[in-house]
């Protein structure tokens, strides 16, 4: 394991906490729960401090980052704080220009499409990832005993949006170019999985004991499309921060079928979408991996007697996996009432 001895996970404050031992396939003193976008738009203390502050801006300040992280942690009594950033800040520190447009999504100011685009693209330099090392480190001395997961998107989805230029419903364009183009989407999705593995890294190194990997997009492929043209650039990812010995989580949306594929890049735990069931899951992933999941997110403003029902049926299905981190099936959705995920948080607990 190469971190320093002042990591969370070197000096004992993580190693021994309920997300990292359910990670790892150990037995955790209680089921651990934290949210995809649990740092974020549900929380109204999250909006004031955000206020007159861009998404991006308000992720490249060390300070303002780390506050947000820490406020559902503090909120929901959560088992893990999930970096607040987005998967287009590498794409920001290398120096492209992409923004978050309210309503849109990330916006490139000129999509990627050709092989001289590609292989003018700029290079992260080391020293463009202190603003996320200052966030974590900020962070991390804030959390104790609770572990910080870090964060990236896969190279598929950041590169998805660099050929579209902005959010896509059907990815046509880099489903076309892998095919059409293949030396020209290898280059894109190597220089999008060193860009994403380096800022993993970044987190990693600064204090997060737990790494996720989001392919939000890769459900829009076949399975032998994503084998041969996204997996090894995945692969890539992760192998920036695999000597670490960080637990690693692989998570997509709409991916059932490409789930023992998405497992075979080498992760400990698979999150699972709301689509699949987790006993449906355990019996295609098998018993050498964590599952995480799967709180439908349209529950959350059901009533109260059905999304406890709906909890308590997730726990039973999770217990067929070797061991369960519980979380959404996607993340919180905005209008979310905050005491609903407080509450679903104690009834966890409790299970």
């Amino acid at each position: 394991m190469t971190l320093p001895a002042d990591h969370p996970l070197v000096d004992g404050r993580t190693s021994n906490s309920a997300l990292i031992a359910a990670l790892t396939g150990g037995t955790p003193s209680h089921t651990p729960v934290w949210f995809m976008r649990q740092a974020g738009r549900s929380l109204p203390e999250y909006r004031e401090l955000r206020e007159g502050t861009t998404m991006l801006d308000s992720c490249l300040d060390p300070k303002m980052a780390s506050e947000i992280t820490l406020q559902p942690v503090r909120r929901h009594k959560v088992d893990a704080g999930i970096f607040f950033s987005d998967i287009v800040i590498p794409l920001r520190l290398a120096g492209i220009g992409v923004d978050i447009v309210p309503g849109v999504g990330p916006v490139l100011t000129e999509p990627i499409r050709t092989a001289q685009q590609v292989a003018a693209l700029p290079e992260m330099t080391d020293e463009s990832l202190d603003p996320i090392r200052e966030a974590v480190a900020l962070t991390v001395a804030e959390l104790g005993t609770t572990p910080l997961i870090g964060f990236a998107g896969a190279p598929y989805t950041v590169a998805a949006y660099m050929v579209e230029g902005k959010p896509s419903r059907d990815h046509l364009g880099p489903r076309t170019m892998m095919h059409s183009d293949p030396d020209t989407w290898k280059a894109l999705m190597d220089w999008a999985a060193d860009a994403s593995g380096k800022f993993l890294r970044a987190q990693v190194d600064a204090g997060a004991s737990a790494a996720q990997l989001f392919d939000s997009w890769a459900g829009s492929l076949p399975l032998a499309d994503y084998r041969k043209f996204v997996a090894p650039a995945s692969v890539r990812t992760l192998d920036h921060v695999r000597d670490t010995g960080v637990p690693l989580i692989h998570f997509g949306t709409g991916t059932g079928e490409l789930l023992t594929a998405m497992r075979d890049v080498g992760v400990d735990a698979m999150g699972i979408d709301y689509r699949i069931p987790l006993d449906v899951a355990a019996e295609r992933l098998g018993q050498d991996i964590t599952l995480q999941g799967n709180i439908d997110p349209a529950l959350l403003e059901a009533p109260w007697e059905v999304l406890e029902a709906h909890v308590r049926d997730v726990a039973a299905r999770g217990a067929k996996a070797r061991s369960h981190v519980f979380n959404l099936g996607h993340g919180v959705p905005p209008h979310t009432d905050p005491a609903v995920l407080t509450r679903v948080v104690e009834l966890i607990h409790s299970l």
